[in-house]
């Protein structure tokens, strides 16, 4: 009897900076995917029954109901997918507009697809890379315009990924040949990005001032170890929409005790349990370790805080 399908914690990949690292791409065998600036999604149907997962195990059913429904449109009756969820906007993918629930004007969230870790109750892991992903492009077939399967490309890794910045890409995601699907980590999948952001976690917020509302800026850092270490505030990037829902949650985790290992001295700082995660643009770090230019773009509810780390 087949097994049931049942959610897996998801491959994750290793930072990979360009164009200082390219020779690790060169020597190796490697196909790449466009990096998608959305939620990561793990897609789980037993014939009727479909579970749509965040990469930490939250359901996000409620927040996607028409992609449950599109996954629920594939042929296949059994199966996981690992994928994200993205919203299209020209071209590009937009993280902000995903922030906003299931549709936004005619902006639909679409689910990309990249990988497949069973069907048909058969486990699909132990198989080389490209058999996973020629399996997944017959599993989903093309008639599902929610439900996309990820576009493999082939040539070098700097003029790739020069292209896709280019084009406003996030950046690429390589992935080496004949690699099985691992869970956790791996130097087998290696993200290579156009621009300097990351997820950060909330520790705090700042008192807003003129005719702003809400909060001024919240207070973000990293995990070093076990410590929380400061990496500065971010002030921009917030709608009038975010400035209260994001106030109410930070209000919501209040605590007296600043939960940073090296606290910033600041009049008036208001701190939070360090359980929110903020997705977060910047030009570059300082040298003193704080973040140039940030911009917020939204909330990550599929990252633990604790797995939040500083990225080179």
């Amino acid at each position: 009897m087949a097994a049931e399908a049942a959610f897996r914690a998801p491959m994750l990949a290793s930072l990979l900076r360009m164009p200082d690292e390219a020779a690790v791409l060169r020597r190796g065998d490697w196909v790449y995917e466009r990096k998608l600036d959305g939620l990561r999604g793990i897609a789980v149907r037993n014939g009727a029954e479909v579970e749509l997962w965040s990469r930490n195990h939250l359901s996000f059913n409620t927040r996607f109901p028409d992609l449950v429904g599109a996954v629920a449109g594939i042929a296949v009756p059994s199966f996981v997918l690992d994928g994200e969820i993205v919203a299209f906007s020209g071209g590009r993918t937009s993280f902000q507009l995903l922030q906003s629930g299931p549709a936004v004007a005619d902006e639909q969230p679409v689910y990309v697809a990249f990988d497949l870790i069973s069907l048909l109750g058969r486990d699909t892991t132990v198989l080389p890379l490209e058999e996973r992903h020629d399996l997944l492009r017959r599993a989903v077939g093309a008639d599902h315009p929610r439900v996309l399967v990820a576009e493999q490309l082939t040539g070098d890794p700097v003029d790739l990924l020069a292209a896709a910045c280019r084009a406003g890409w996030e950046g690429l995601v390589a992935k080496r040949r004949g690699s099985l699907y691992r869970e956790g980590r791996s130097g087998d999948w290696r993200k290579l990005k156009c621009s300097a952001r990351q997820e950060l976690v909330i520790g705090g917020w700042s008192d807003p001032s003129g005719s702003r509302t809400g909060f001024g800026a919240i207070l973000v850092g990293y995990y070093q170890d076990d410590r929380l270490v400061y990496a500065g505030k971010v002030g921009t990037g917030f709608t009038e929409r975010t400035l209260h829902s994001l106030h109410a949650a930070m209000r919501a985790l209040g605590t007296a005790e600043a939960p940073f290992a090296d606290p910033p001295r600041l009049r008036h700082a208001h701190w939070t349990r360090p359980e929110l995660v903020a997705e977060v643009e910047f030009t570059e770090w300082t040298r003193d370790g704080r973040l140039r230019h940030p911009r917020f773009l939204g909330l990550r509810p599929d990252k633990p805080a604790r797995e939040v780390v500083r990225e080179s």
